[in-house]
């Protein structure tokens, strides 16, 4: 079955707040295997609220709609769908009760319109509100099904947890099979290239499904199947995963969504070693995304930012003729890569490190184009070692990439232990 969200609430169209309620709901459909096609977002306006009602409902068996239940003129879902689909709304009893109730135990005076919160379509499925006042609705006509839910987050969530999913379950019926998603996390390779080198399993796929996702340094592929248990799940999962790993395991560093940071702490702890960071353009940037991870006090020595060439000579011991002067490699170089990694892991007594010196842009530096970038790679009882990099886009971009490389380096040399 295939399902639709609208969010309602001209607040979400000004940004005034983010819509988390649709991805909330989105996972929960998925828990069920409840396809979400679309998702609308629609200001308190009756008429385009209605207009919202009649796409979803030629369009999908499911609308499950959140927000405008509210006792305030603007709260207009139940309304435009009541005058879509024809349906005379009436006060729920049980509702109306629980709504004076409240407004007296507080010695409040209960306004008519607070009564909106209690109105039902005809013909429809209460929905109580364990969390708030305003009742939701479920009912299904003329093949579709729909479900008003209220748009707090505090309220919507557990109504569509504990009212609208066994409400959703009931009328899929065989089709409540819950989908499975496994994600596998790659680094040291772009999208392109591994679509390239996947693109007959993705244009063949069915079941599993294969999507591929990127961002700024690294790329996943999410595998999702549906099935009528875990123990086929992962069996339908695992076959396609092996076909994968047969082709790209090499850049494949996580079978979970975790940034590859995370995973550098995680293999750090388990081999009981530690790593420090000597960086440049990328100004403890890598020392924060270290940081950031829970754990990471037990693995990581501490980083030096040698922003500028005094920086490096004066807290590394990077020698002057190799940064500055006629035939010097330079600031931006694999020498001073190498020379950096090794002299910071000297100094913390690490078991690894890694240095990024390059041009982050705007402009070039040395005479050297911007997104050149050099990653030191240091490691207790072997030479240092350099990788060069072209990167593009722009300063920031250039950063965070020189920074997921440079992680994705460390993995590789973890890997090896």
């Amino acid at each position: 079955m295939r399902a639709e969200i609208i969010a309602v609430g001209t607040e979400l169209l000004l940004g005034q707040i983010v819509n988390t309620n649709a991805q909330y709901i989105a996972q929960g459909c998925a828990g069920i295997g409840l396809n979400v096609y679309y998702q609308t977002v629609v200001g308190d306006n009756r008429e385009r609220i209605g207009e919202a009602f009649r796409l979803a409902a030629s369009r999908a068996d499911v609308v499950i709609v959140t927000g405008g239940l509210g006792p305030t003129q603007d709260d207009l879902t139940k309304d435009a769908l009541s005058e879509l689909l024809g349906l005379p709304m009436s006060i729920h009893g049980p509702s109306m009760d629980k709504i004076v109730s409240v407004f007296q135990s507080r010695g409040l005076e209960m306004v008519q319109s607070n009564e909106r919160q209690a109105n039902v379509l005809e013909g429809c499925t209460p929905l109580d509100n364990d969390n708030g006042l305003a009742v939701g609705v479920a009912l299904s006509k003329d093949g579709t099904h729909y479900v008003l839910l209220p748009g707090p987050p505090k309220e919507m969530k557990p109504m569509f947890d504990s009212r609208a999913i066994p409400w959703i379950r009931s009328v899929m019926g065989d089709d409540a099979a819950p989908l499975y998603s496994k994600m596998l996390k790659f680094a040291g390779i772009g999208e392109s290239s591994l679509e390239h080198r996947l693109i007959d399993l993705i244009e063949g796929q069915d079941d599993p499904t294969i999507a591929p996702y990127a961002k700024e340094g690294e790329v996943s592929i999410r595998l999702t199947t549906r099935a009528g248990s875990i123990e086929l799940a992962e069996r339908k999962l695992a076959e396609t995963e092996s076909e994968i790993r047969s082709r790209v395991g090499e850049y494949i560093y996580a079978d979970q969504d975790v940034p590859i940071e995370q995973e550098i702490v995680a293999m750090l702890g388990r081999a009981g070693k530690t790593a420090a960071l000597a960086e440049s353009c990328t100004g403890g940037m890598i020392s924060e995304m270290i940081t950031a991870i829970p754990g990471s006090s037990a693995v990581y020595r501490g980083g030096i930012v040698c922003y500028t060439n005094d920086a490096k000579r004066e807290l590394l011991g990077v020698p002057a003729d190799v940064l500055e002067g006629d035939g010097a490699p330079g600031a931006v170089s694999a020498e001073t890569a190498a020379l950096l990694a090794e002299r910071v892991l000297e100094r913390t007594a690490s078991d690894y490190a890694l240095s990024v010196t390059g041009v982050a842009g705007p402009a070039e530096s040395e005479g050297k184009p911007v997104g050149l970038v050099y990653i030191g790679v240091a490691e207790r009882g072997r030479p240092p070692e350099a990788v060069r990099l072209q990167l593009s886009g722009n300063r920031g971009s250039i950063r965070l990439k020189a920074a997921k490389q440079a992680f994705y380096l460390l993995w590789l040399r973890l890997k090896e232990r």
